[in-house]
């Protein structure tokens, strides 16, 4: 009986501790408030025609070729809404189109940057209107690079001309940046970066795009959308393994089939069989859970608010619950293609790991070779391999950022997350060690699925929100 007791009054106190540090973790999570932002059909309207013209230039990319005819119309539009300035900033270009604006500070010591991209990829498929339109229709404004992504350098410009007109002097230097092949992973953001450095530019702050306001990430949260932060790109790391015939000695592959199709096979598989890279809650993943758990229903907000004790299990689950998952909590590994030869004896295939943690990695790229030499297997990098670590979430200026976002969007949590695509600011995290890639714009699931896909569009309102979080941010920075 005496044994009963004591189980169950330990299972008291760890219910106890458990219901302690859910209500602990809602306390502290700012509450949700209904939006108080206002902007008159007026300006709206205002906002969206001058949006239009910008989306009205075709300024495509292209991998092997620039023709400017496009990309020079759009100077000449941006230069035309936004005289003031280009009356007082200084604006220098890297490559073919990269602009990069600095509007000088009385502290020359300190900068801070917004950034985007102007070109976007051409239009495909089915639309409801003309792809390079600007339509405004429906409440929305319709078009390539609504969402990716004139709409944010639009209202990072707008933000600025208006501070401008009321007389605005910043703190300190105030840089914004658009690349003109971003799309491509061109020259211009890292020929800027060149250029940062060689004058010992450092950045306090840069803000580019990557997250947004979208739909919940998490099922059952209390919202419609949430405010998602990256402060974090998966690195992009290819291999060449190579298996051939012929070169093993016997005593070293006893019972292993020597034809290199069945070895390769044999390696996939066992690679993408979950035991060879490190599963662990990063920081970056960890602070997501932090921030959104306490604005999840039962029983997600006690997991979210108890990782210390469900850690290791949600470790096991997440790639089980979604495969995608997988990507938050350590190196995931796809083999883009396999090739062949009958008469050299050989089969090939190019493995791609995205790796978060670079000291993991180191570990993981260890195993992953290890794994390759059971079978026989020789490993090459291929070109376009890249590391850029996180943002440092102990910054002020994270901090500052995120209460921005609760002043301009109370109805949304805001949380940090790992971005799985790229974005240009990965570039610059040598001289800034606050990257942030948040674009201030509200995105229904059509929206978002629309980059690089059909109908891409952006709701007008949405737009005026964009340029009043830029301003307030600008304006308020210390």
């Amino acid at each position: 009986m005496f044994v009963l007791y004591l189980i169950l009054g330990l299972l008291l106190v760890f219910l106890i501790i458990l219901a302690v540090n859910t209500i602990k973790a809602s306390a502290k999570a700012p509450k949700l408030q209904k939006s108080t932002a206002e902007h008159s059909e007026a300006e709206i309207l205002r906002y969206a025609e001058r949006l239009q013209k910008m989306i009205q230039c075709k300024t495509v990319s292209h991998a092997d070729s620039f023709d400017d005819t496009e990309f020079k119309k759009l100077r000449n539009v941006v230069e035309e809404l936004f005289p003031l300035i280009h009356e007082k900033a200084e604006k220098l270009t890297f490559s073919d189109d990269c602009w990069i604006y600095r509007l000088p500070s009385k502290d020359s010591s300190r900068n801070i940057m917004l950034m985007s991209h102007h070109d976007v990829v051409d239009v495909s498929g089915q639309w409801k209107y003309d792809g390079f339109s600007g339509q405004i229709s429906e409440g929305k404004i319709w078009g390539r690079g609504t969402v990716d992504t004139k709409t944010p350098l639009f209202a990072e410009f707008s933000a600025l001309e208006e501070l401008l007109e009321a007389g605005f002097i910043p703190p300190c230097n105030v840089y914004i940046g658009s690349s003109h092949n971003e799309e491509i992973c061109g020259d211009g953001v890292p020929q800027a970066n060149d250029y940062f450095k060689k004058n010992g530019i450092k950045f306090e702050v840069i803000l580019d795009e990557g997250g947004a306001l979208i739909e919940p990430p998490l099922a059952g949260m209390k919202c419609d959308k949430c405010a998602m932060v990256a402060v974090h790109e998966k690195g992009r790391y290819y291999f060449d393994c190579t298996a051939r015939a012929g070169t093993s000695h016997a005593g070293l592959t006893a019972g292993m089939a020597l034809n290199p199709v069945e070895r390769i096979s044999e390696f996939i598989t066992q690679a993408l069989s979950g035991s060879v890279f490190i599963h662990r809650l990063n920081p970056q993943t960890d602070a997501m859970f932090r921030h959104l758990g306490p604005y999840c229903a039962f029983p997600m907000n006690v997991l979210f608010a108890n990782l210390k004790i469900f850690g290791p299990l949600l470790k096991k689950l997440l790639p089980k619950i979604n495969p995608q998952a997988a990507g938050l909590i350590g190196t995931t590994c796809t083999f883009k293609a396999i090739e062949g030869s009958a008469s050299e004896n050989y089969c090939r295939t190019r493995a791609f790991l995205r790796p978060v943690d670079w000291n993991d990695f180191e570990q993981d790229l260890k195993n992953f070779k290890d794994l390759a030499a059971k079978y026989d297997i020789e490993v090459t990098e291929a070109p376009g391999c890249e590391y850029h670590g996180p943002a440092d979430m102990d910054k002020p200026q994270f901090a500052y950022t995120m209460d921005c976002i609760h002043k301009l969007f109370p109805q949304y949590p805001a949380s940090p997350f790992i971005l799985p695509a790229g974005s240009d600011a990965r570039t610059f995290t040598d001289i800034c060690e606050c990257v942030l890639r948040f674009a201030p714009i509200r995105l229904s699931a059509q929206q978002l699925a629309s980059v690089h896909s059909e109908n891409e569009n952006i709701d007008l309102d949405a737009v005026a929100d964009a340029v009043s979080f830029y301003k307030y941010f600008l304006e308020n920075y210390r």
